[in-house]
């Protein structure tokens, strides 16, 4: 006999999200050994403690960035449009199921405001590097970078074609 589950979506379900989360998922193992806290300290005179709206976390900002980082989602639109259906992602920032996901347009206004002419991310970059360091998760002796460089083409009767060495 063949049963169809028709209303398979229309249960309620207690879950507990850190169950959801594999053991071995990589935001597991950089959530036990790097401690993002730091960041609310380090942006806090960047806010208004008394009026404007309530603002997101600046931890909860930089880790989503992060998070778009470490997965190559290169759109903080797909970054924001991926954390409201990846459980881990959501675990990661601390936010639950149902818990409402900032709009890619708060994180884009504050990388390109709020934190504009300042070394903010440097300096969260190279806390969270010494951290990983210090962890041995990372050596810091090798380093891999993309640095290709690509000439506006303005006039097209007028370019160059250059042949460079490719190392593996």
């Amino acid at each position: 006999m063949l049963l169809e589950g028709t209303n398979r979506q229309r249960k309620m379900e207690f879950v507990y999200i850190e169950d959801l989360v594999p053991e071995d998922h990589i935001l597991r193992k950089i959530d036990k050994y790097i401690d993002f806290s730091f960041i609310n300290d380090l942006c806090r005179p960047y806010y208004c403690e008394n009026n404007g709206r309530p603002a997101i976390e600046p931890e909860i900002m930089f880790k989503m960035l992060f998070i778009g980082y470490l997965f190559g989602i290169r759109s903080e639109t797909r970054l924001v449009e991926d954390v409201k259906v990846n459980i881990a992602y959501r675990w990661f920032l601390g936010y639950g199921i149902e818990d409402k996901i900032p709009d890619a347009s708060v994180i884009w206004q504050n990388r390109l405001r709020r934190f504009n002419g300042t070394d903010i991310p440097r300096q969260i970059f190279e806390n969270i590097l010494k951290q990983a360091i210090d962890h041995n998760l990372v050596d810091g002796k090798i380093l891999y970078t993309d640095s290709t460089h690509l000439k506006a083409n303005a006039n097209k009767n007028k370019f160059v074609e250059d042949t460079v060495k490719v190392e593996a």
